[in-house]
């Protein structure tokens, strides 16, 4: 089982915001994940309540041996640039 770091959408049409999850990579977008590391809201004007991570959570998922994807690493990158 590949394991992915992605981003999870969610809300409703025009104000969505994300999930950052652990995940089978083959599932869908949407679908089941393992665990959730934190969410993200880009219509949020404040900084601190636009995006929210567990760092050590995503630094024990990188050990095991997930992988993550352009998106996620660019959100991690901006909050947590320590982890990657």
């Amino acid at each position: 089982m590949a394991l992915k770091i992605r981003l999870r959408q969610q809300g409703r049409t025009n104000r969505a915001f994300y999930r950052l999850v652990v995940t089978d990579s083959r599932s869908p977008r949407d679908g089941k994940y393992v665990e959730a590391l934190g969410w993200y809201n880009p219509i949020e004007a404040e900084d601190d309540k636009k995006m929210a991570i567990k760092e050590d959570r995503i630094q024990h998922w990188l050990n095991v041996g997930a992988q993550l994807t352009d998106n996620a690493e660019c959100l991690i990158r901006k909050s947590a640039p320590h982890i990657i």
